[in-house]
């Protein structure tokens, strides 16, 4: 039998202008995105090694573990950081970062938008625009935000986003993506700490200065460009506002059956809840808490492991039916009966419907 080889030819240039045309699309944007070859963690300790030097001071808001991660990579850059901290159960307030502008007069700022480990989502808009009117560089980790949503990189001024497309977008996680804006690079390029000739150079990934302009890069993974290509088309296909909205959807959904249950959600403000996860916090001396992933319903990570349960309703799992199936296996677990909730939440689905 003979073997189909085509998925492994090399990536053509038509490919890579698809793929590149549609992470613009994606994230709103006039600029042709950087293609990381890796999970998204890279392109996020990329941009923390590109923009960090000594002299520079970076405000970082931490409101989960990936922003205290941050910190650290920018603080093994030599920049003097500066930590906006919440308990996980919070997020950010904007007048807390406006309030450390004004007082440490950072030359950037950086936070992670939608908290997958925490289930909460910061006021990215509010942040941004603070950072606007003060001329300051934005960074933003928008990995687990993107198609749950939205992210508009070119009308919020973002100048370094990262994503991903292993959540939201049911995608491949062997490839991601930097948005970088023509301010972010200037930005990196005036860092003469910046790494070249390293896997963290988004410096020599600059499509702007790319010698051979014809040629696709060559460190790109074929297999995954492929898949996120698909993946990208299926998304335009269903429109990234509907893909936000049945994410906000389902967040709606699984909250109204968890506190139909008598349960408490882990996030303490209601508007702040991420619409990709929902988590819920375990009740001192229950036996809420799971060993290992039950369908969509996943113990907390880290320190997190005993306080709160994950109800992961992303991607493919936005729909009425995985959420209802993570509603049973709460009330199971905390031996209700699950009547009354899945009624809540088929209430939050028909209202939709009917409008």
């Amino acid at each position: 039998m003979r073997q189909n080889n085509e998925n492994f030819s090399p990536l053509t240039r038509p490919e890579f202008d698809t793929l590149t045309g549609s992470l613009s699309r994606l994230l709103s944007t006039t600029n042709r995105p950087v293609i990381i070859p890796s999970e998204a963690i890279l392109g996020i300790e990329a941009i923390a090694a590109g923009v960090s030097a000594p002299g520079r001071t970076i405000l970082n808001i931490v409101t989960g573990p990936y922003g205290a991660i941050f910190g650290k990579w920018l603080a093994r850059g030599g920049a003097e950081v500066v930590t906006i901290s919440t308990s996980f159960d919070e997020v950010v307030i904007a007048d807390e970062v406006a309030a450390a502008v004004d007082r440490y007069h950072p030359c950037a700022l950086a936070f992670v938008q939608a908290e997958a480990v925490t289930g909460g989502s910061n006021p990215a808009s509010s942040i941004l625009q603070i950072a606007r009117q003060s001329n300051i560089i934005t960074i933003m980790d928008s990995v687990s935000a993107i198609g749950a949503e939205p992210v508009l990189m070119d009308k919020w001024g973002i100048d370094f986003v990262a994503i991903g497309a292993q959540k939201a977008l049911s995608g491949p996680n062997g490839i991601s993506a930097v948005g970088v804006s023509e301010r972010g690079w200037t930005f990196l390029a005036a860092n003469g700490k910046a790494p070249r000739d390293s896997i963290l150079s988004l410096l020599d990934l600059n499509p702007h200065h790319r010698v051979a302009r014809e040629q696709v890069p060559a460190n790109i993974p074929i297999l995954e460009a492929r898949a996120l290509i698909k993946t990208l088309e299926r998304v335009e296909q269903e429109g990234l506002e509907a893909i936000n909205q049945r994410h906000e959807l389902a967040s709606s959904a699984a909250i109204a059956g968890i506190e139909a249950l008598g349960l408490e959600p882990w996030q303490r403000n209601k508007k702040w809840y991420s619409p990709l996860v929902t988590t819920v916090r375990i009740p001192q001396g229950s036996n809420l808490n799971i060993e290992r992933p039950e369908g969509i319903v996943a113990p907390g990570d880290g320190e997190l492991r005993d306080k709160l349960l994950r109800i992961n309703h992303f991607g493919a799992n936005a729909n009425q039916e995985s959420v209802e199936e993570a509603t049973i296996t709460l009330a199971k677990l905390a031996h209700r009966d699950p009547h009354d909730a899945l009624l809540a939440e088929r209430s939050v689905w028909e209202n939709e419907d009917g409008e």
